[in-house]
């Protein structure tokens, strides 16, 4: 089966608005389970994961489980969304020896911040986010879905 392939997309949004991005992204991200979000430092996109959490109707405090590695969260209907921090790692077998293949083949929606720093384990089939920063409080989007 022929890989099928996006053209990247792109949105800007100010902070204000970012529950706007978030219900965008969800539309446009709706056929993937896994989400690659890319950023420098501070980029936002903890905040980015904060927004989508309240879009997706979880009433828990949203985290960045930078020391911890991955967070669980549920959504309206109680499913599991995990969201992961790989910025502390220091190689992918420490993100494959917490599971995180098995967390991507779930079929629960996950959110992986830091993709960069576990490339072999991210599945072909995902959804990616590169986030820059316009100025303190505006960001673009670039987005496009890879297979699915």
């Amino acid at each position: 089966m022929a890989e099928t392939e996006q053209v990247t997309d792109r949105i800007t949004y100010s902070l204000e608005a970012i529950r706007d991005a978030a219900k965008h992204l969800l539309t446009a991200g709706r056929s993937a389970t896994v989400w690659a979000l890319y950023g420098a430092m501070g980029s936002g996109k903890t905040t980015l994961v904060k927004a989508l959490m309240q879009e997706l109707g979880t009433n828990k405090f949203v985290a960045s489980p930078t020391f911890s590695i991955v967070n669980e969260y549920r959504d309206s209907q109680n499913q599991p969304i995990y969201h992961f921090d790989f910025y502390r790692i220091k190689d992918e077998t420490e993100a494959f020896d917490i599971g995180a293949d098995e967390y991507f083949d779930s079929g629960k929606l996950c959110l992986v911040e830091w993709p960069e720093k576990i490339p072999s384990l991210m599945p072909r089939d995902h959804f990616e986010i590169h986030i820059g920063v316009t100025d303190n409080h505006t960001r673009t989007l670039h987005y496009r879905n890879h297979g699915g």
